[in-house]
């Protein structure tokens, strides 16, 4: 399996031009997520970090070309690394915003981690899923189709929150209190030291 480093996770984020907010929101998605997969691996969990990590640097790899281009950025983004080389990193890209499969009982692996990680943070923040969903609801929830359809994976994204911190010695909410207390410019910093591609990833093979 071929899992890029920080480093080059950084440089891959840069060729795309993220928009820094989107950039700081994925720092924090990665730290919810290492924080969770370092306590269920104490649990006996056989998560693979380098992985998650990666994965959630790069979960938002398109999003910003996407309001220009209204691509579905989930999508994009796991073809995007997928042809960069990186297929497993790609796959769980691609399902951060919705699992393709929703079994029960509950699977949990490195796919739910970055899942779930995603929609604890709002912006630079950590939330609870409630609040989160208020803000999905506003956005995205024009219809009433469209409000139902994020209500049913909000009732799937409980039950997996659920399976989680099942047997942890964490509760979800305690998340927001141990994560939130985080300067974001030191690793905004070091991040745009990385030298701007002129051209984007799309171009390079590797």
């Amino acid at each position: 399996m071929k899992i890029p480093t920080r480093d080059q996770c950084f440089r891959m984020m840069r060729a795309m031009k993220m928009m820094d907010h989107i950039v700081v929101h994925s720092l924090q998605v990665c730290r919810v997520a290492t924080y969770l997969t370092e306590h269920l691996n104490r649990q006996n969990g056989r998560l693979n970090l380098d992985l998650i990590q990666a994965a959630a640097l790069l979960h938002d790899i398109t999003k910003t070309r996407s309001f220009k281009t209204r691509e579905n950025h989930a999508l994009t983004g796991g073809q995007m690394l997928a042809e960069q080389g990186y297929p497993e990193v790609g796959e769980l890209v691609r399902q951060h915003v919705r699992l393709d499969e929703y079994p029960k009982p509950v699977v949990l692996g490195e796919m739910q981690i970055i899942n779930y990680a995603d929609k604890r943070v709002l912006h630079d923040q950590v939330v609870s899923l409630d609040k989160r969903l208020d803000y999905i609801l506003e956005r995205y929830g024009e219809t009433p189709e469209h409000a139902e359809r994020i209500h049913w994976l909000w009732e799937k994204t409980l039950e997996l929150e659920a399976k989680i911190f099942h047997g942890l010695v964490v509760a979800p909410h305690e998340l927001n209190r141990r994560l939130n207390n985080w300067d974001s410019s030191q690793d905004l910093a070091s991040y745009q030291k990385i030298p701007q591609q002129t051209d984007s990833p799309e171009r390079h093979r590797q």
